[in-house]
């Protein structure tokens, strides 16, 4: 079975609106990208056990003028409830202090640091808050929209047009020749990184299209025999990665000067720096030269 980050705990419960007088049990706050934590007793010498806040330990510090800290957030949305405990979002100004005993930590560090379902949670929490604040208006006739209690939807009171939360697909692409996997970098990656190809599907085109698109535009080459691996939403802030494995059947490397700054092909027992396991390139990496070392005699 694999297990991803940003997968939703099988216990968490997608809800629109909470039941009456639900005392909440975790309150994932923001500021730009930046999660809320508590910081807990040092569980070592060098780390401190950090927790998603509970509202009623922070709500009610004083904020500037104001009664207290929720009174400064920009937005509160209720994202569903983890096994008992009811959970809720809110977005606060860049500026805006880390009460006493927390601080405002990047999502992206967090990952294997946060309990994973919490970690989770997170994830949607950042993709809701960012829909919720990029949809305010109407987009066909510029009118204020208005949440709807039963669905997670804004919609136009006057053109009534409905605006849900933007999922973009994407594709990504591990191909394998041999014993050799083809891998390639950004310009933006850290330096000396290499990963799988990706990148978004268009309107009218399926997966399968979209990667054989990709590959063809971003490194010259042909595939066939595509296989589905796994997805992962990726909050940053609304994308859902599609990795799928495939062969590759002719072309030469020719890397898109815009898109990719380097691709080769890599042997499966010689791989370059790859991605932080936060994400589905590093299990789709790791689970396919894996095999590939096993079915050519060598170890995990």
């Amino acid at each position: 079975m694999i297990t991803l980050p940003f997968h939703s705990p099988e216990r968490f419960e997608y809800l629109v609106a909470p039941p009456p007088a639900a005392d909440p049990g975790h309150w994932f706050a923001f500021s730009g990208d930046r999660l809320l934590v508590e910081i807990g007793p040092p569980s070592s010498a060098a780390t401190g056990d950090l927790r998603v806040p509970a509202r009623p330990q922070w709500a009610r510090l004083p904020f500037g003028s104001s009664p207290g800290l929720e009174a400064a957030a920009l937005r509160r949305l209720y994202l569903g409830r983890l096994g008992p405990s009811h959970c809720f979002a809110a977005e606060f100004p860049a500026d805006t202090p880390a009460p006493p005993g927390s601080s405002w930590e990047n999502l992206r560090t967090l990952f294997s640091v946060l309990d994973d379902a919490l970690f989770a949670i997170a994830g949607r929490a950042l993709q809701i808050i960012d829909w919720d604040r990029t949809h305010q208006f109407c987009g066909r006739c510029g009118a204020l929209t208005e949440p709807k209690a039963d669905e997670r939807v804004r919609v136009c009171p006057s053109c009534r047009l409905s605006a849900y939360p933007r999922v973009a697909p994407a594709i990504m692409a591990l191909i394998r020749r041999g014993r050799k996997v083809l891998l390639g970098r950004g310009p933006h990656f850290p330096r000396g990184m290499y990963s799988a190809l990706a990148g978004f599907a268009g309107p009218g085109e399926s997966l399968e299209q979209c990667l054989a698109r990709e590959v063809a535009e971003e490194v010259n080459v042909s595939v066939a025999n595509i296989r589905y691996f796994a997805s992962q939403p990726w909050p940053f802030p609304h994308s859902l990665m599609i990795a799928f494995t495939c062969d590759w059947t002719g072309g030469e490397i020719r890397p898109d000067p815009v898109e990719i700054e380097d691709a080769a092909w890599f042997d499966v027992f010689q791989l370059p720096k790859l991605p932080s396991k936060i994400s589905i390139a590093r299990a789709l990496i790791d689970a396919v030269t894996g095999e590939m070392r096993q079915a050519h005699g060598g170890g995990a």
